[in-house]
């Protein structure tokens, strides 16, 4: 019997999705904003790239970015989809926590504060450790080299935002913030 992952794995990003974009509503008003021509070519055009890395796309056939880096096997399927949940869950978590404060985009809003509760204990910016081991996730069950590679230019675009916002937020809190960073790893608890 042959499990149709696709559909399991499509339709965990697309409730992520419409629950990204539904619980933006209400959000604090920002007072400092990335330009829009920043955000195209560090984290869109960047994303875009990855996900349609992602698709079966028959222009990858006979490429090594079409060969397997993992073997095809059930087990490593099932494993994919549970790191693609996982993932997904825990950004889900982080968003939730975050509340007010949050935005899709680098950007300090009114009232800013420093949230260290939840997952943010374990990691200073969760909802990128989620979506990335959602990504890796995702790639683990396509198996191929072009997931892989999809994987890392996310993470390259995320590193390259967290970075930002983490000027950002050390301008803002100072002391707090450095200290927090000390503390609390960015992507990965007690290693990155």
């Amino acid at each position: 019997m042959q499990i149709p992952f696709g559909p399991f794995t499509t339709g965990a990003w697309l409730t992520w999705l419409l629950y990204w974009v539904w619980s933006a509503r209400g959000v604090k008003q920002a007072t400092r904003v990335e330009s829009s021509l920043s955000r195209m070519g560090k984290y869109w055009l960047p994303i875009i790239l990855a996900v349609a890395l992602l698709q079966p796309l028959k222009m990858f056939s006979g490429t090594v970015l079409d060969a397997n880096f993992v073997p095809p096997a059930l087990w490593l399927v099932w494993l994919g989809l549970l790191m693609t949940y996982a993932g997904l869950l825990f950004a889900c978590w982080a968003r939730v926590i975050l509340g007010r404060n949050w935005s899709g985009v680098v950007q300090l809003k009114q009232d800013h504060e420093l949230i260290e509760a939840g997952p943010y204990r374990y990691v200073r910016h969760p909802i990128y450790s989620g979506l990335l081991l959602a990504f890796l996730g995702t790639a683990v069950m396509i198996g191929e080299w072009r997931a892989l590679l999809a994987v890392a230019i996310v993470a390259v675009s995320f590193w390259r935002k967290l970075r930002l916002e983490e000027r950002w937020l050390g301008e803002y809190f100072g002391d707090a913030y450095a200290d927090y960073m000390r503390r609390v790893k960015a992507l990965v608890p007690g290693v990155l």
